[in-house]
């Protein structure tokens, strides 16, 4: 099998995988599309190197980095005198709309962590590695995520019925 070949069926095969990560690091999926989209690209200039290893892992690596770099780039944003356009509502929102919204909450490093360490099931020290920081800062910060996601969650039915 080339390369190319061997690049398509690992897009085919991990394609909803890491879109599904990518919509939770970015909270949006059109953003979400456009980041893998652009890490796709950056991996198959290194496919041949990347293949050998773990290509999932180092795709993981590349949308948390990449996610991280948007969020950058766009807080030096110029802000201009008309409003963006009005979105519509989704009128058949996710039963997990609830857990969504108190996720995107979360602070962008406590999000990711989260998102690595629940849905994709990676320990401690492969978060800490992929985010390059301590492993420390990984139980420190998903302990503070998972305290304030548990009472954002805890308040939401309280004000739902008022």
């Amino acid at each position: 099998m080339s390369d190319t070949e061997d690049y398509a069926a690992f897009v085919a095969a991990a394609w909803n995988r890491h879109f599904r990560t990518a919509v939770l690091l970015t909270g949006d999926p059109h953003r979400a599309e456009e980041l893998l989209q652009d890490c796709l690209v950056r991996l198959y200039v290194r496919w041949r190197r990347v293949a050998s290893g773990d290509p999932d892992a180092y795709l993981r690596r590349m949308l948390a980095n990449g996610n991280v770099s948007w969020w950058r780039r766009r807080r030096r944003e110029t802000l201009t005198d008309r409003p963006p356009e009005a979105t519509t509502a989704d009128p058949a929102a996710a039963p997990d709309d609830e857990l969504r919204r108190a996720l995107l909450a979360l602070p962008r490093q406590q999000r990711a962590i989260v998102v690595l360490r629940h849905y994709e099931d990676l320990t401690e020290r492969a978060v800490a590695d992929l985010l390059g920081c301590s492993v420390g800062t990984v139980k420190n910060q998903h302990h503070r995520a998972m305290k304030r996601l548990r009472e954002t969650l805890s308040r939401a039915p309280e004000e739902a019925t008022r």
